[in-house]
C-alpha cells in the first residue's frame, strides 16, 4: 500500500515532501538542469505536474537549482576530458539548457579550442611524426566525433604538421 492509497491525513503532504527530499538528495550528489531533475524526479515518483512543477521553482528560488550553474560544472567536466565545444552545446541543449545560457558558459570558459585540440590529439596518438592521407583523417574523424568545428580541426591538424 502506498502514501496515496492510506487514509493517514498526513499523506496528503507526503508526495511534496517525498518530492523536494529526492530532489534535495539527487542535487547533493551533482548538478541537475532543471530538465533533467524534472525528468528523474517524474520516473522515480511520478508526481502530478503541477506539484513538481511547483517544487522545481521553489528549488530555483532557494538557488538550489540553477540551469547556469549546471552548464558552468558540465562544461568544465567534459573540457578536463577532452570535449570540444559543438558536442558540449549539444549535449546541453539535449538537457533542457536554454540558448542563451550555453553561449555565455561557452563564451566564459576562455579556451583556445584549437589549442585544446592540440592538447586532445597529443594526448591521444602522441607525437605527430608525419602524417599520410589516412592518419590525417582519423585525427580529423576523431576531433569532430569530440566535439571540435571543422575550422578548429584544420588549424590543429596545421598546427601540429608544423611542428616537425
Amino acid at each position: 500500500m502506498t502514501a496515496r492509497q492510506t487514509s493517514d491525513p498526513c499523506a496528503a503532504r507526503q508526495p511534496e515532501k517525498n518530492l523536494r527530499t529526492t530532489a534535495l538528495n539527487l542535487l547533493a550528489r551533482r548538478e541537475h538542469s532543471r530538465q533533467e531533475l524534472a525528468r528523474k524526479l517524474h520516473s522515480r515518483l511520478a508526481p502530478d505536474a503541477p506539484q513538481l512543477q511547483a517544487t522545481l521553482d521553489r528549488l530555483e528560488q532557494d538557488g538550489l537549482l540553477s540551469d547556469s550553474r549546471f552548464a558552468e560544472a558540465f562544461c568544465n567536466a567534459r573540457l578536463r576530458v577532452g570535449k570540444g565545444p559543438v558536442r558540449m552545446r549539444a549535449e546541453l541543449r539535449e538537457r533542457g539548457v536554454a540558448e542563451e545560457v550555453v553561449e555565455s558558459v561557452l563564451r566564459d570558459l576562455n579556451v583556445d579550442w584549437t589549442e585544446r585540440a592540440c592538447e586532445v590529439l597529443a594526448k591521444r596518438f602522441g607525437s605527430p611524426g608525419s602524417l599520410d592521407q589516412r592518419a590525417t583523417a582519423q585525427r580529423m574523424r576523431f576531433l569532430q566525433y569530440r566535439g571540435f568545428t571543422s575550422e578548429q580541426i584544420r588549424a590543429a591538424l596545421k598546427a601540429i604538421a608544423s611542428l616537425d
